[in-house]
């Protein structure tokens, strides 16, 4: 079976190191993704260091694994080096604002998925941190971030010392349009998210915050309204400071 089939988000990390020339060959080989125009416009600082895991754990809600793993990746939408190139070479470099950014990271992330499968595929375990973009200042304090880079995934990797259960995903039909995008009636939301909703780890989830669906449970706990808005305007201002955006 194909290890995307099994695979699984890993916290928890046995005490063996991550040898630096199969995560080298590991970065490597993930550099034949896809990319914008060829230019590669992303870059990954990999941090092994007690200390600066440390600085890095706050960033990121102060989780575990940030501190317990022994590599952290951040994985960074990076025009820098492309507009220092061009400026080395004579050509004028016009890659200081949104659509530039938008461009890098996706090529930042497309990167970070390519390494994660590869990784997994070696018996790796990892963890993507979706809070790369809630602090990004932070990050790029710690991490000495110049302009024109911008965190927008961070990994934690190691070797798995735990096998969680597999999580739920909706069923194919639900993300799937044909031709042109078929919008959600009522009737195919019943569909597509009765099996998520009634699963019993969801319904506790649900009892537990006192709540009466599991919708309410993401957007009254979990991804509020307001905590949203508030670090729009914190991603906003990062993104001004490193140059994407005025």
């Amino acid at each position: 079976m194909n290890h995307i089939h099994t695979r699984r988000t890993i916290r928890q990390y046995a005490p063996r190191d991550v040898d630096d020339q199969l995560l080298l060959r590991l970065l490597a080989d993930a550099e034949r993704t896809q990319t914008m125009g060829n230019l590669q416009l992303y870059s990954v600082v990999v941090t092994r260091d007690t200390d600066k895991k440390a600085q890095l754990a706050p960033a990121h809600f102060n989780q575990p694994m940030v501190t317990q793993a022994p590599v952290v990746l951040t994985f960074c939408a990076d025009f820098r080096r492309t507009t220092r190139w061009a400026e080395e070479r004579q050509a004028d470099p016009g890659y200081d604002n949104p659509l530039s950014f938008l461009n890098a990271a996706t090529d930042a992330l497309l990167y970070c998925q390519t390494f994660c499968n590869l990784a997994e595929a070696e018996g790796l375990g990892l963890c993507y941190l979706g809070t790369t973009v809630y602090m990004p200042e932070a990050i790029i304090d710690i991490l000495a971030l110049p302009r024109l880079v911008f965190p927008v995934a961070t990994i934690t990797l190691g070797w798995p010392d735990e096998q969680p259960p597999l999580t739920d995903r909706l069923p194919v039909e639900a993300i799937v349009h044909r031709e042109t995008y078929d919008d959600y009636t009522a009737e195919r939301i019943d569909r597509f998210y009765n099996e998520k909703e009634n699963l019993p780890e969801n319904r506790h989830f649900v009892e537990i915050n006192h709540k009466q669906t599991l919708a309410q449970v993401f957007t009254d706990c979990r991804y509020t309204r307001r905590d949203n808005e508030a670090l729009s305007e914190t991603l906003l201002k990062a993104l001004r400071r490193q140059g994407f955006c005025r």
